[in-house]
């Protein structure tokens, strides 16, 4: 069992797999363009099995594979079948915007993952649009259809509540669930830079209280992440994969303060 220094036990591996993503989401990527990483120096599947193998024996069981966007990166239901069959990894899940997902729903599921988020911030195809920079609402859904068809269940719909989000948008989206299935999970728009809560008129549900947090992030560069809101990072060391996860939750704070060394995409949320 892994236990931090205020005794929470980590038990989540969230690994992005890219930090590319087809949208541009107001509240994840900046405005002005950025250099992504390198093919080189972006973790190979076999180095990202290797971690979750070995944080599994400590205490680890379950994975979630985020990005960027996850569905961008050739074959990543290889990766959720590697994933999948690791000793002690009770569930592999997927946080994805659903824009791929039509054509890669059933992949998944025969890789065995077990369930996916789905990034819809507005049910109004223009405002859609404007809140990731250029986005397909009509692909997004798809995604939702192809999802449901595959039975990658329970589906949870993640929706930012960004500063003009009304009650009637919250309103509209809790229908769409609820007339679906699905589980509807509001997603607070925070500041890495200073923890600011952008979201303060409504309640949410995303990210956890610190108190709670059981979180542990494998970046798609190597580097383990002990906390969103931190710039504490640990380089793998894939000679004693081991020590660098004690290390990384050695360093996990007991309240998050800020992160500057990233961008929300280059962490995975």
């Amino acid at each position: 069992m892994l236990l931090d220094r205020f005794n929470r036990r980590i038990d989540y591996l969230r690994i992005s797999v890219t930090d590319r993503c087809n949208y541009r989401c107001i509240y994840c990527m900046p405005r002005a363009p950025f250099v992504h990483k390198s093919h080189s120096d972006i973790l190979s599947y076999e180095q990202i099995e290797s971690v979750a193998k070995v944080a599994a024996k400590m205490g680890i069981t379950k994975v979630r594979l985020t990005g960027g966007e996850p569905l961008v990166r050739k074959d990543i239901e290889q990766l959720a079948a590697k994933l999948a069959v690791i000793d002690g990894i009770d569930e592999v899940c997927m946080t994805t915007n659903g824009s791929l997902l039509a054509d890669m729903a059933m992949k998944l599921k025969r890789s065995d993952l077990g369930r996916v988020n789905i990034s819809i911030d507005s049910l109004d195809a223009d405002r859609f649009r404007r809140i990731t920079r250029g986005g397909d609402l009509r692909q997004a859904l798809a995604g939702v259809d192809a999802a449901k068809k595959a039975e990658l269940t329970p589906i949870k719909i993640n929706m930012v509540i960004l500063d003009d989000t009304t009650e009637e948008d919250i309103k509209t989206m809790k229908a769409f669930c609820e007339q679906r299935g699905l589980q509807l999970q509001k997603i607070m728009r925070f500041s890495l830079y200073d923890r600011t809560d952008l979201s303060r008129r409504f309640q949410t549900q995303r990210p956890p209280k610190c108190s709670q947090c059981n979180r542990l992030r494998l970046t798609a560069d190597g580097f383990l992440k002990p906390c969103l809101f931190s710039d504490n990072e640990v380089r793998v060391n894939f000679g004693n994969i081991a020590d660098s996860i004690l290390e990384a939750v050695a360093k996990k704070p007991e309240n998050g303060s800020h992160c500057r060394n990233r961008f929300m995409s280059q962490i995975g949320g």
